[in-house]
């Protein structure tokens, strides 16, 4: 059984078809492991999320990860929290961390965010 101090709350876009795969590909990596990460589609829960010191409009923008003591952790280290968990994933989540790598690697996902958001007509205004 895991210690509520090892969990993990994801607050992923569940109307999006990319994110979803993503979290069933995490999934699968993640085996026993994913089993202390409980995923909650931020769909309609404005009130949850500002209650937990998250702005609705950002929860769309980026990727925000509560840990077992109470903090948010959001965009890439939001990832990197999460896929360094898994096996499999850490070299990329100590990767995607480097100073060299991880500026660009945010800027390229924010774009790509954005013109998912735009492309279904979800970006925030």
């Amino acid at each position: 059984m895991t210690s509520p101090e090892d969990r993990l709350r994801v607050f992923y876009d569940g109307a999006c078809p990319s994110c979803v795969k993503d979290r069933k590909l995490y999934e699968r990596l993640a085996g026993r492991t994913g089993e202390s990460v409980e995923w909650v589609d931020i769909t309609g829960r404005d009130e949850e999320l500002k209650q937990r010191g998250i702005e609705p409009d950002a929860a769309l923008q980026e990727l925000h990860v509560e840990d077992g003591q109470g903090r948010i952790h959001r965009e890439l280290d939001a990832y990197i929290l999460l896929m360094s968990r898994v096996w499999l994933l850490k070299p990329l989540a100590w990767l995607i961390g480097l100073p060299v790598i991880r500026p660009a690697l945010a800027k390229l996902y924010h774009r790509w965010v954005g013109e998912r958001l735009e492309r279904t007509g979800r970006l925030p205004k």
